[in-house]
């Protein structure tokens, strides 16, 4: 016997079937989508996780290593400042448009290497220049003064003076005479001073045989020039003058 189930029964056990696989397909599609989200999830954590552990492992420098950092950057900036200056000292010591240029360091010490032999020859060759003249001028000293003792023959031997340049600010004159008709040098130091002469030393000495001796050192500027004939011949006037007032006093005594 075949039973029938009515109309109802069967639609109302179908929309139960229906539901129940939509259910399960719902469950099926929340299942799937909870296992993609588990295997993303793992690598994006992961990945966090390394760059935390990045951070951590990467640590900040210590506060003693940034200031001797600084310290180091510092001194050597000074030390740069230092060589620079003391390269463009050396550049202005160069002759010419040396001094000017723009050159390297090791071009610039390469060149003032190179400018030290030619100074030392200039200097030699000034100095041999200085002797030079010094020996000439002493020459002509000496005939100057033996020209002078030959205008005035009766002073030879009573009245000598000598002048000798020691250096360009530095003078020295010599005297003798006998006692006897000796100048006071009082007055022989008035007349070289009313010439420009500054006194810096003077020494004196005394024979047996009654001749006195002068060494007068003076100072002179560099720019003035001195002749000696024309001193020589002031300081024999002032003796001719005591001369002739020993004469007349002697006169007159008499």
């Amino acid at each position: 016997m075949v039973a029938f189930c009515s109309p109802q029964l069967s639609y109302s056990n179908m929309g139960w079937l229906l539901e129940e696989v939509e259910a399960e397909s719902l469950l099926l599609s929340h299942k799937k989508n909870y296992v993609s989200l588990d295997y993303s999830l793992p690598h994006q954590f992961s990945s966090q996780k390394q760059h935390v552990e990045i951070e951590r492992t990467s640590p900040s420098p210590s506060p003693n290593l940034v200031v001797k950092k600084l310290n180091h950057n510092a001194s050597e900036r000074d030390r740069r400042k230092k060589i620079n200056s003391l390269i463009s000292s050396l550049r202005s010591l160069l002759p010419g448009e040396d001094h000017t240029k723009k050159m390297s360091i090791p071009v610039t010490i390469s060149r003032v290497l190179k400018y030290i032999p030619e100074l030392q020859k200039q200097v030699e060759g000034l100095i041999k220049q200085k002797e030079e003249l010094l020996s000439r001028i002493s020459r002509q000293e000496y005939k100057v003064n033996k020209e002078s003792q030959k205008k005035i023959p009766n002073y030879n031997s009573s009245f000598v003076v000598s002048t000798s340049r020691l250096n360009d600010t530095e003078l020295a004159i010599h005297i003798s005479s006998y006692e006897a008709h000796k100048i006071p040098l009082s007055e022989i130091l008035l007349c070289l001073e009313d010439n420009g002469l500054f006194l810096l030393n003077s020494s004196s000495s005394k024979t047996f045989g009654g001749r006195l001796f002068y060494n007068l050192h003076f100072q002179v500027t560099k720019t003035q020039i001195l002749e000696s004939d024309v001193l020589i011949q002031k300081l024999l006037s002032i003796y001719e003058k005591q001369r002739s007032n020993q004469f007349r006093l002697g006169t007159s005594v008499r």
